[in-house]
């Protein structure tokens, strides 16, 4: 799917009048090429994501990208976007697939909220359907090697030479990811499920050593948050989504692409991406593990630990969603579903520790 101005839908409950007034006063000290803020602007909302909102601006030729955090209370510490504006700063000037950041907005009379603008990116993007570039067995190949790449890629970036070091604490934040998902679980809950309870302990009780050396994590690198170059889908031309970011151990980012490439939500719901990922040519987990380890010459024998993390952090994620529909916070029907969705996570990842 091409994210071009088919894919976006009229915007609802946003104050457009005053976000194109803040832009215009302040995207002209970006010196973006061809920009001319005179222009009628033309707003629309990206489709897709239970998360974060993004939306697209147009002044003439010239698309801004704003990005903010959902309607409603939202989760503590959760959606912060002035620390994912911070990271995708720092991150453009290392990693060029990470798009260039423009402008940050922490006046919440603007739209009610912290919010900021980027560049936009074009190509496609995969989600619940393929685009017809990849509808043979040896795009899909391309395209899985090109993840895989990208995130070792990512994963090797020296801390030190490029700045980064000062963003995080690497030491101990496998432990500091289990004890916080952990607890957004028991914030979150709205009945028992005995699994995610007992994949707390299990989490906990089996925690590995810190890793030699730690890394960029991006947090939550999965296909459907990364661009592909619209002629050539063996090429990645953006990563998106950098709100999870944070210095520690790479194999969470390995695990979160292992968790994503089995389903994720029962056969009865329709789930982005893995009606895509079982075709023939895409890699199987295998695959992804051993070119991960040849291209980052990492130890991967534990690896499953952290494929049981990541479910556990995707059940959690779509738990607290769960909770805001519950609560009334938000009443969008697709979240009516997620909590049949927690449980068919928490049992998988239950399964994988079991093994």
């Amino acid at each position: 799917m091409e994210t071009d101005a088919r894919d976006v839908r009229p915007g609802e409950q946003l104050d457009w009048t005053r976000l194109v007034a803040w832009l215009r006063e302040r995207l002209p000290s970006c010196r973006i090429p061809g920009l001319d803020v005179s222009c009628e602007p033309d707003v629309a909302q990206f489709p897709g994501g239970h998360s974060n909102l993004t939306y697209l601006v147009r002044f003439g030729g010239t698309e801004i990208v704003v990005r903010r955090p959902p309607f409603g209370p939202v989760p503590p510490t959760a959606h912060d976007m002035a620390r994912e504006f911070r990271w995708l700063s720092a991150m453009h000037a290392v990693f060029p697939l990470a798009p260039q950041p423009y402008l940050l907005c922490e006046d919440t009379d603007v739209i009610g909220c912290v919010f900021y603008a980027m560049e936009r990116r074009r190509g496609l993007v995969v989600r619940t359907e393929e685009p017809s570039a990849l509808a043979n067995p040896a795009a899909r190949r391309r395209l899985s090697g090109a993840l895989v790449d990208t995130l070792a890629d990512l994963h090797a970036i020296d801390l030190v030479a490029g700045g980064l070091s000062g963003l995080g604490k690497p030491a101990g934040f496998v432990e500091r990811q289990v004890k916080g998902w952990s607890d957004r679980w028991h914030r979150s809950q709205t009945s028992t499920l005995a699994e995610m309870d007992a994949l707390a302990d299990w989490l906990r009780a089996h925690l590995p050593p810190d890793p030699a050396p730690p890394s960029v994590v991006h947090g939550d690198f999965k296909l459907d948050n990364v661009m592909l170059h619209a002629q050539d889908v063996g090429r990645i031309v953006a990563v998106f989504d950098w709100e999870m970011s944070a210095l520690g151990d790479p194999l969470v980012d390995v695990g979160i692409v292992l968790a994503y490439w089995s389903p994720t939500a029962p056969p009865s719901q329709r789930d982005a991406l893995t009606t895509v990922i079982d075709r023939p040519g895409y890699f199987t987990k295998a695959e992804i593990v051993e070119r991960y380890a040849s291209r980052s010459g990492r130890d991967l024998s534990n690896i499953r630990y952290y494929e049981i993390f990541a479910v556990f952090k995707i059940a959690v994620v779509i738990q607290q969603i769960y909770f805001r529909y519950v609560q009334g916070q938000t009443n969008d029907a697709r979240f009516a579903s997620f909590g049949a969705r927690v449980e068919f996570l928490a049992q998988h990842a239950a399964g994988l520790a079991d093994r």
